[in-house]
Order: structure tokens, then C-alpha cells, then sequence
């Protein structure tokens, strides 16, 4: 693998992973709150509604966190039934208010009985494993595991065992794992190494990684997200999901210039 392309990604990681990426960035919603809980809720939506315009997950990701009384913890875990009326109104796209009260369930569930939502990624994997696959099988059956869920929400929690890339889970888990020394991410979730984490792929960070010989264009889903990390951590091995900033920044500015 040519030393060049690591250069240019390492010289774009540098440029783009700071603070000032985070105006533009769903991640801007997490990095509202100061509580361990409020970030994790803040962020898991942010990432579960990121797609189209960046700007417009940002405006939806905090209608939500407005509609939850920017306590998010709070009222997930201390909400009644009949508070839950206010979110009828909530809608992003096809993520709609049936989807919108199913999360709200899981997460009551959840964080009523757990201090913090990593055990519903850890509990699946081990030191061991080469990455996060196991953990995002293991959410998607646990997710899913509430009696009577929504057959249509099970489209906005992807699974690798549906060959699918699960963008939404992997830049989550980004957010919640990587270090914090950045000023981007938060690193709050010691259970699961950064080593271990998957690039979140989508069509920016595929083209990108395509001219640059990293992913082969034959590849899309599950295979390629594997693919295009197995290169990424040829470059860095403890901390290959940094690329993620190069390789999406520059996606994102070069389809500004094709528009």
C-alpha cells in the first residue's frame, strides 16, 4: 500500500479531527450534554437519524431532545405513558412516531435496569474479537427482543448478519469509544477498543476510498466496511477508524465541487 496514501489521509485526519468539525456534524448534538447517560441517548439518536442533510439531522436530532425536555436520561427513565403523547409529533423521514415510541420503550427498559447502554454492545464481544461485528448482531437481536416490537422499525437497527454496512451503529460506536483528546469524540466506553471499531461507511467515504485503491467498487455492505478497515488498520492499527475524518471530509468536499 503506497506510503503516499497514508500520508494524505494522516495530513487530512489532522486537519479535520478537531473541535471545529463538530459545527457541522451530528455529533454536535451529544456535545450538548455533560452526563455519561444524556450523551449516550443524544448521540444514539444523532447517529440512528443521520442521513440526508447533515444540517437537518442536526435540527430533528435536537427536536428531540427538545420534545424529551433536553433531559434525555431523565425522561427515559422517570416518563409515564401519557408523556409519551408529545413525541406523536416527532418525524425524520421515514423514522416516524411508531419507531420514535419503540426507541423511547427500549431505552426505558434498558436504562432502568443498566447504568449506561455499552453493556448492550460489550456483553457481545470479547478482547478476542477482531472487531465490532459480534457486538452489532448481538444489539440488533437484543433491541429487537421487547414483545410486540414494530416489524417496520427493525429497518433504522441495522444488522451485519442482513450484509448490511450499518453506517449509523459503527459512527455511534465511534463516538462513544475513540478518545476524547481530539475534542471530537467522547470516549467514554473502556469496554470495547478502539482497534476493534469499524469504518462507518456510506457513499462519501466510499468513492473516496474507490480513487484511492482502498475498496474495491465490486464490494458494497458488510464486505466492503470489513475491506476498506483491513486497509485502514495496514496504516494504523490500534485506531484505524480515524480515517473516517479524512476519508469522509474529503468525500463530502469533492461532491460539493461536482454539484
Amino acid at each position: 500500500m503506497p506510503a503516499d496514501i497514508k500520508s494524505i489521509l494522516d495530513a487530512a485526519v489532522a486537519h479535520y479531527q478537531t473541535p471545529e468539525f463538530l459545527r457541522e456534524d451530528p455529533i454536535s448534538v451529544p456535545h450538548r450534554f455533560s452526563q455519561k447517560q444524556d450523551i449516550e441517548i443524544a448521540a444514539f439518536f444523532a447517529a440512528v437519524l443521520a442521513w440526508g442533510r447533515r444540517q437537518t439531522t442536526i435540527d430533528k436530532a435536537n427536536e428531540l431532545m427538545q420534545l424529551m425536555d433536553n433531559a434525555p436520561h431523565q425522561f427515559i427513565v422517570q416518563h409515564q405513558e401519557i408523556d409519551r403523547r408529545r413525541l406523536l409529533t416527532f418525524k425524520h423521514r421515514t423514522f416516524t412516531a411508531t419507531d420514535t415510541l419503540y426507541f423511547v420503550e427500549f431505552l426505558q427498559h434498558w436504562y432502568r435496569r443498566h447504568d449506561s447502554l455499552e453493556e448492550a454492545f460489550a456483553r457481545y464481544l470479547t478482547p478476542q474479537d477482531a472487531h465490532v461485528g459480534p457486538a452489532l448482531a448481538g444489539f440488533h437481536t437484543l433491541f429487537f427482543s421487547l414483545p410486540e416490537y414494530p416489524e417496520r422499525t427493525r429497518k433504522h437497527i441495522a444488522s451485519p448478519l442482513a450484509n448490511s454496512a450499518c453506517k449509523r451503529l459503527n459512527m455511534f460506536l465511534r463516538w462513544m469509544v475513540r478518545s476524547p483528546k481530539a475534542g471530537v469524540d467522547f470516549g467514554l466506553w473502556p469496554h470495547i477498543r478502539s482497534a476493534q471499531l469499524l469504518i462507518p461507511l456510506d457513499v462519501h467515504v466510499a468513492r473516496v476510498a474507490i480513487a484511492l485503491g482502498l475498496l474495491s467498487n465490486r464490494r458494497s455492505g458488510w464486505p466492503a466496511v470489513l475491506e476498506l478497515t483491513a486497509k485502514l488498520r495496514a496504516f494504523d492499527s490500534e485506531d484505524p477508524v480515524k480515517y473516517d475524518f479524512a476519508l469522509f471530509s474529503m468525500g463530502v468536499l469533492q461532491h460539493k465541487k461536482m454539484r
